[in-house]
């Protein structure tokens, strides 16, 4: 699909967002050629959004740009071959007659069909949150472009008496809308819930005070996506309350991380909070000896 504009292009920088010039670009997107492609049908079954199927009329493998999510697992999850498409397709005829089939390794595209295209304003962002290769400028991290709480112990996000929240949106097979997102994001904003500073959806947000993200990416989907928030122990009902609610409204899946320090004999009072609001928790991973010391203390006796 080829669409020529004239827009003002959006780069991901820094802490934010600039804007370049208005200049002429095709946008383009995740294609498979249809003078290539065989129907081998491998494709198809890598994507993890269903977003690739084999028309029944033309007898090729489409795309439907509006599932994709521009992860790119179509064309690095398969290895490719070079066979010539229409020998391909001949021998598959030939083949028919005597009730027999020429198909290729499940793991290859035996014609090299996939073709990725570069990717403009707004639908880059749905590569930004969905291939784990590619960090977000904003945060500099990989995937979904947030270390979550996973290395408190260096980072110090949530402090003692605090409760860290992650809201996933998505998770890899369902995806996620930024209107979807957005919708949960404002109901906490309403709430004086604070977001994250870093993290690449508070980033997209015109305004974090109102949680509203911006409005040119609301309609553009992601494999997954993850809010961050950070309240006082006694406001977790609420927010587990107001996410409850939200998520009725949105065509999506969430999943919600909670975490808090523990005490100095690993108990928490999280726990008994999270049992009175009838939620089941498991005890989460805690990421040891990745990070750098962030605070050396003299041991009592040492030189």
């Amino acid at each position: 699909m080829l669409l020529e504009h004239v827009f003002s292009e959006m780069v991901i920088a820094g802490a934010g967002w600039t804007q370049e010039p208005p200049h002429r670009y095709i946008l383009v997107y995740m294609k498979i050629s249809l003078d290539r492609c065989v129907a081998c049908g491998n494709c198809v079954a890598i994507c993890p959004v269903g977003a690739i199927d084999i028309d029944p009329v033309i007898n090729r493998a489409t795309v439907d740009q509006d599932r994709c999510v521009e992860c790119f697992a179509c064309y690095r999850g398969l290895s490719t071959e070079h066979l010539n498409p229409t020998l391909v397709r001949s021998i598959r005829k030939v083949f028919s007659w005597f009730r027999l089939r020429f198909d290729p390794e499940p793991d290859v595209c035996p014609t090299d069909a996939i073709e990725p295209q570069d990717l403009a304003w707004p639908r880059i962002v749905r590569r930004a949150f969905s291939d784990p290769l590619v960090p977000h400028e904003s945060t500099g991290i990989h995937g979904r472009g947030t270390e979550e709480v996973k290395t408190n112990d260096v980072t110090h996000r949530v402090g003692e008496g605090e409760v860290g929240f992650t809201i996933e949106f998505g998770r890899p097979s369902v995806s996620a809308s930024f209107r979807d997102i957005s919708g949960v994001t404002e109901t906490l904003a309403a709430a004086g819930i604070a977001f994250e500073a870093n993290n690449p959806v508070t980033h997209l947000m015109d305004d974090p005070s109102t949680g509203k993200i911006r409005e040119d990416i609301l309609d553009e989907r992601v494999l997954s996506a993850i809010v961050e928030v950070k309240t006082t122990m006694e406001r977790v009902p609420e927010i587990l309350r107001i996410v409850r609610e939200a998520a009725e409204n949105i065509e999506t899946i969430i999943a919600i991380g909670v975490s808090t320090r523990c005490d100095a004999e690993g108990g928490s009072a999280l726990e008994s909070v999270l049992h009175d609001e009838g939620v089941p928790f498991w005890r989460g991973k805690t990421n040891l000896g990745l990070g750098r010391a962030s605070q050396v203390e003299p041991v009592a006796g040492s030189g």
